[in-house]
């Protein structure tokens, strides 16, 4: 059998994604039980970080833990790769060290070619075109939190980076709607958007996207590596922000969730991620809790 990868949401079909968020709850439950659970002892991960982070690498670290394995982390100072190695060598030698290398870079088709070369399974932590773990834990919350997501409307708000790219795959897979709202210039791929069909929907007004929605996400206006654009991305940006206020168009039930880090009086208000209708924190925990779930796939 083929090793099999997570490179983007489209590498698994629906039915596995779903059994995935199943599992994700299942040990969550587990989790706050305390119950021992290790089915990965004495498996390691390798985690390549050459962009930094915060939840990526506790919640893949915690996990690997939690499931009595290990993790090396691995920024460029500490391997080769930082000092020209051929991305096609590193994976084939770690690949004889490691049960699994976890990568989060810019350019996809780093992993791309790490993964054609890894006799091990290949998770993009994070890649300039997509975010495939943070979906799962975006979708994992929904679940627990409003039931299953086919058939409502997911609102994505900001820029059309690599979040949007993956909330456009997860639209296709979980069956959901998604409205897209942004300034022009800022749309997403255009061949990813032709493939969606009408399942997504373009929108220049927050306001028209939001209305009678069920979620309701965002993110940084300026990502890493997009500094230098930052000042004239918030005037681009300015009628984007989502406040309580964009909240009350949605649908009352409907969820606020921020793949985080969030720039308050930014693309959000000051007190959004306070607001009753923010699921952010719990959106964040899941991360863990997916990437479990995640791991006992591809590992066992």
């Amino acid at each position: 059998m083929n090793t099999r990868h997570f490179l983007t949401l489209t590498d698994f079909n629906s039915a596995e994604l779903r059994q995935l968020l199943a599992r994700a709850l299942e040990l969550k439950a587990m989790h706050r039980r305390r119950e021992v659970y290790e089915p990965l002892k004495n498996r390691v991960l390798g985690m390549i970080f050459e962009k930094s982070s915060t939840r990526t690498r506790v919640s893949f670290e915690a996990g690997m833990i939690q499931f009595g394995g290990g993790a090396i982390f691995l920024s460029p100072r500490d391997t080769q790769l930082g000092r020209g190695e051929p991305i096609e060598d590193t994976a084939r030698v770690l690949s004889g060290m490691v049960d699994a290398v976890m990568i989060r870079t810019f350019d996809h088709a780093m992993v791309e070619r790490f993964a054609a070369y890894s006799s091990v399974p290949v998770i993009n932590g994070l890649t300039d075109d997509y975010h495939p773990c943070q979906l799962l834990a975006d979708m994992q919350t929904y679940f627990e939190l409003r039931g299953d997501i086919k058939d409502k409307v997911a609102v994505w708000i900001g820029d059309g980076n690599n979040m949007c790219n993956s909330y456009i795959n997860a639209a296709n897979l979980f069956d959901f709607k998604l409205h897209i709202a942004c300034p022009q210039g800022y749309a997403p791929d255009a061949a990813m958007l032709e493939k969606a069909g009408d399942r997504v929907k373009l929108f220049t007004s927050a306001e028209e996207a939001v209305k009678g929605a069920h979620l309701i996400t965002t993110d940084v206006w300026a990502s890493m590596g997009q500094e230098e654009e930052a000042k004239q991305r918030k005037l681009d940006f300015a009628a984007y922000q989502v406040t309580p206020a964009l909240m009350d168009i949605a649908d009352p039930d409907a969820i606020f969730l921020h793949c985080l880090p969030a720039h308050r009086g930014e693309e959000i208000s000051e007190d959004m991620l306070d607001d009753p209708r923010s699921a952010v924190f719990t959106q964040a925990e899941n991360r863990l809790h997916a990437q479990k779930a995640l791991l006992e796939f591809l590992l066992t």
